[in-house]
């Protein structure tokens, strides 16, 4: 098994084989977050103006997402886990769109197949990486709107491959970095509103849940997550 990391949108455009996209503050995280609390579908989206259409044809889909960290006008929630727990999405279609997350999906055109990760999630999608029998693995790290790199994505992908390759990372002292590091936003009273620092707490718990998301398309061709449980 050959696994390669990479980063941004260039990293989505490069990948092949089975690809990760990872997005841990907070795309993939909020995504598992929707899934255990029992959403119907999530359907990923690049475009702000497609999310909107397709509220336009169903009424009934909560509209999630985010620019620049902020909920998009007439979005039902942004891109928190934490403000999450406020909206039942229980049976509910989610369409999400993000700054970095949704865009790498957009964008792994040569990809094989496509999951969606964080940290939440990292061991199941080892898991299912090592079941898969892939011979390349392509793990992209979407980081700061995809434009740059951030230490939490990177740290996911090397637990990650740590799991498929026998290495090791210390996660308890990582994670602690990533306090004055990339999420440092978080503790910053300035920015609660956009960043609540209880989002750090959610995203960074490792391996919360067992299953993983997986982009699958309908037969009208749209993609969405399905939730794959190891």
């Amino acid at each position: 098994m050959k696994v390669q990391v990479l980063q941004l949108l260039e990293g989505a455009k490069k990948a092949k084989g089975l690809t990760v996209i990872i997005d841990v503050f907070r795309a993939f995280s909020m995504e598992a977050y929707m899934m255990a609390r029992g959403a119907k579908k999530i359907i990923p989206v690049g475009d702000c103006d497609l999310a909107y259409k397709l509220k336009q044809e169903n009424p009934d889909i909560i509209l999630a997402g985010e620019r620049g960290g902020k909920i998009l006008p007439g979005f039902d929630v942004g891109n928190s886990p934490w403000e999450l727990l406020k909206l039942d999405v229980q049976g509910k279609t989610v369409v999400h769109t993000t700054s970095a997350g949704t865009q790498g999906i957009a964008n792994a055109k040569g990809a094989d197949e496509i999951l969606g990760a964080g940290l939440v999630t990292a061991k199941a999608v080892a898991e299912y990486i090592k079941k898969s029998g892939a011979e390349d693995v392509s793990l992209v790290c979407m980081g700061l709107a995809a434009e740059s790199e951030t230490e939490e994505d990177t740290l996911c992908a090397e637990y990650i491959k740590s799991l498929l390759t026998g290495g090791s990372v210390d996660m308890e002292k990582e994670i602690e970095n990533l306090k004055v590091t990339s999420g440092a936003k978080f503790f910053d009273p300035a920015q609660k509103e956009v960043f609540p620092t209880e989002d750090f707490a959610m995203c960074t718990e490792v391996d919360k849940f067992d299953f993983v998301l997986r982009l699958k398309t309908d037969g009208d061709g749209l993609a969405y997550m399905e939730k794959i449980c190891l």
